[in-house]
């Protein structure tokens, strides 16, 4: 691509570089200059103008943009998403359904890495999205690009995005009490607004007393295709209350405690192939915290290990709970 001052005599045909103000009007930049618009800007006193020419072998922006959403997306059915349409050399992708994000940062790199002036910008993996959340967005930061980068960038492409959509529809959630004392609703109406935006229904309330048999004994009867367990008192051990519930009920733990604050008292396992979260008590609260990653994944047929869990303690610090009972520190 040229780019740089030509006579405006000579313009025609040109991109212009910046927006510029006409005799009768303004011409906006990226316009392909015609007769009219070189007259018009000549008649306001520009003998000069920025202007942008595409070379043989040049694709034009909004082409570029396109052709790479394409080899992103060649099957947007399958994976979740929708390409819009391309308007200054950019084109937003956006989730069709609710899920997560999956993001191969591998590749995207590789797209940015052939040409700073092709750019794809995306949300963190495993961001939870919902039909019409922006995604990612393809900018082609000039006016064209040369034809072989775009190959390259497009053969970068596959397997670089997609949304990973729930696999399960209904969960139980599992509340344990001291006492005669029935928990506040707050804990599972926070629980009802998680699951309600990825699609999931959850089940009839379940509340037993917070021992080892009682709730052995909910978590075999479970229909639903998640258990959640929410408990009266904190798990402070892999051999605590509720863990030692799950292998009770013939399940496994695979993982307890996670480097996420808030959310470090949680821990996960299955039970007859479900899902099986044990969630720590800021899961109470709507504000996002560590039970809200690891939900959100299992719940999408993204399966989790114990080392998934370590490598959470990057970007793990979330945002303080304003009503935390034990803040991480004093004013």
């Amino acid at each position: 691509m040229i780019f740089g001052p030509v006579p405006a005599a000579e313009a025609e045909g040109a991109i212009l570089a910046h927006s510029m103000p006409g005799r009768t009007a303004r011409v906006p930049k990226g316009t392909v200059l015609g007769p009219a618009q070189v007259r018009d800007l000549r008649a306001a006193g520009h003998e000069t103008l920025v202007v942008a020419r595409l070379e043989p072998g040049d694709v034009e922006e909004n082409r570029a943009a396109e052709a790479l959403a394409r080899a992103i997306v060649p099957d947007p059915g399958g994976q979740g998403l929708r390409i819009a349409g391309a308007g200054a050399g950019r084109v937003n992708l956006y989730a069709t359904g609710p899920g997560v994000a999956c993001v191969d940062a591998a590749r995207v790199a590789g797209i940015n890495g052939v040409d700073p002036m092709i750019t794809l910008a995306t949300v963190a993996p495993f961001h939870r999205v919902e039909a019409g959340t922006m995604v990612a967005t393809i900018k082609i930061i000039a006016y064209g690009v040369a034809a072989a980068d775009l190959d390259r960038a497009c053969a970068q492409a596959a397997g670089a995005l997609r949304i990973a959509a729930p696999t399960v529809t209904s969960a139980r959630l599992i509340e344990s009490r001291v006492g005669g004392q029935v928990p506040p609703a707050k804990g599972r109406d926070a629980m009802a607004g998680r699951l309600d935006r990825l699609g999931v229904t959850l089940g009839p309330r379940c509340v037993v007393a917070h021992q080892t048999r009682a709730l052995a004994d909910a978590i075999a009867a479970t229909t639903e295709d998640v258990v959640l367990i929410l408990t009266a008192s904190a798990t402070s051990d892999t051999r605590d209350v509720a863990p030692q519930a799950l292998r009770a009920a013939g399940g496994t733990v695979t993982a307890f405690g996670m480097p996420v604050d808030p959310g470090n008292l949680l821990f996960f396992g299955a039970v007859s192939g479900k899902p099986v979260i044990g969630l720590p008590g800021c899961a109470r609260s709507p504000a996002l915290n560590g039970a809200d990653w690891v939900l959100e994944r299992l719940i999408c047929g993204i399966p989790l290990s114990a080392s998934d869990i370590a490598a959470m303690g990057v970007g793990g610090l979330l945002k303080e709970i304003p009503t935390r009972p034990r803040p991480r520190h004093a004013p």
